[in-house]
């Protein structure tokens, strides 16, 4: 196999973890594999230096002075690795095998970091490459980084262009898990886990691969996630499957808008729920949801809605906190989905303000960690379809 791995600032924090680190890089080229590695700063280290800088640096210094954690790293890497008999070298900015390159925008130049990468490819034969994480160079030579959870995009990003088999996370965490075992009880590990899952809770807080990188994820690229204590890079952990997409899509069908009123529903637990189950001991799918201080809307299917109507109507007679259930049919729901959506400033002006100005009234607006739901009567539909596919 091919194998890029990438080693977090935890599972290098020490000289312990680097000698682990070097063990399981070493026993995986003895049992013939091609590695590459792609090495965070040490611990803390980028954080450390950021903190100190007490004075007003330009960014080319702020650049350069973060990446001395990167560079100590893989010098450390490598010598651990040549102590254990592994050819290897490390790769950082200047360097002549250095693969990822920026634009005058600080934007990845792809096709020459393609370049670049499949270079570098061709030395894996019997050489373990250590390069930087986190950093970049643009076409003047001066380094430039690739933000937050930039190693973890460099890896993905060597993964893809050096047609590597499976790109390996080694971080401080067993993989995905089903919660966060610091605070519930009975955390297990996920063994398989989709990118648009991933990216949804990577979006909303789980810190266990950057967003950013599974940008670079496709089906031909298995990306694994595992302890640093596990010793072994080529097995356990959490699998990544799949690809994310980015589209534009409109349901085919119609749907229909209810909207429950009572006297400050959001401060009443488990009015929800009630209305939901409700809904489903009737059969009735629930395509979207939106909650006000005085309302909640379902969204279901246009040929449920007189049922629906009548299920809600009867939890509304039966509770005096609830006042009345409004119908309208006939709604058409357009969804944006793409990755980069929660990094895209603006996005939603981007969005509902040419339909706006095309004068169609959007119904509802409704959002994920990843996608833009636009709601806007059956009719408006086309229009409103071919509007956002221009802006997209």
């Amino acid at each position: 196999m091919r194998v890029v791995a990438k080693f977090g600032g935890t599972s290098l924090g020490s000289g312990n973890r680097i000698n682990r680190a070097a063990d399981s890089i070493a026993a995986a080229v003895e049992q013939g594999h091609e590695i590459a590695v792609v090495a965070s700063a040490m611990g803390s280290t980028t954080d450390d230096l950021l903190d100190e800088i007490q004075f007003d640096a330009d960014d080319r210094d702020r650049a350069e002075i973060v990446s001395m954690g990167e560079r100590t790293s893989v010098r450390m890497l490598k010598a651990a690795l040549s102590a254990r008999g592994v050819d290897a070298l490390f790769v950082e900015p200047g360097s002549d095998e250095w693969p990822v390159i920026t634009n005058d925008l600080g934007e990845v130049d792809i096709e020459e970091t393609q370049r670049r990468a499949a270079e570098l490819a061709e030395e894996l034969d019997g050489v373990v490459p250590v390069v930087t994480g986190f950093l970049a160079q643009n076409h003047d030579g001066e380094i430039t980084t690739l933000g937050r959870g930039g190693s973890d995009t460099t890896a993905v990003m060597l993964g893809k262009y050096m047609e590597a088999d499976e790109v390996v996370i080694v971080t401080d965490v067993e993989g995905v898990m089903t919660g966060d075992p610091r605070v519930v009880e009975g955390a297990r590990n996920v063994g398989r886990i989709t990118v648009d899952e991933l990216r949804n809770l990577s979006f909303r807080g789980a810190e266990v691969v950057a967003p950013s990188a599974l940008s670079y994820k496709d089906d031909a690229l298995d990306v694994r996630v595992v302890h640093y204590q596990h010793g072994n890079l080529l097995t356990g952990g959490t699998l990544i499957e799949g690809e994310f997409h980015n589209l534009i899509d409109m349901q085919e069908d119609s749907l229909a808008c209810l909207t429950v009123a009572g006297r400050a529903i959001r401060n009443r637990p488990g009015i929800l729920a009630d209305l939901s189950v409700a809904l489903s001991d009737a059969g009735i799918n629930v395509d979207s949801v939106a909650s006000g201080m005085d309302s909640i809307t379902f969204y279901v299917r246009g040929d449920e809605s007189n049922q629906a109507e009548a299920v809600l109507h009867d939890r509304v007679v039966s509770d005096e906190a609830l006042s009345s259930v409004t119908v309208e049919d006939e709604i058409a729901v357009v969804r944006v989905t793409g990755g980069e959506l929660p990094n895209r400033p603006g996005v939603i002006l981007d969005i509902v303000q040419p339909i706006s100005e095309a004068g169609i009234n959007i119904h509802d607006v409704i959002t994920s960690a990843t996608s833009v739901a636009i709601f806007v009567a059956w009719g408006d539909r086309e229009e409103t379809l071919e509007i956002i596919q221009n802006q997209f």
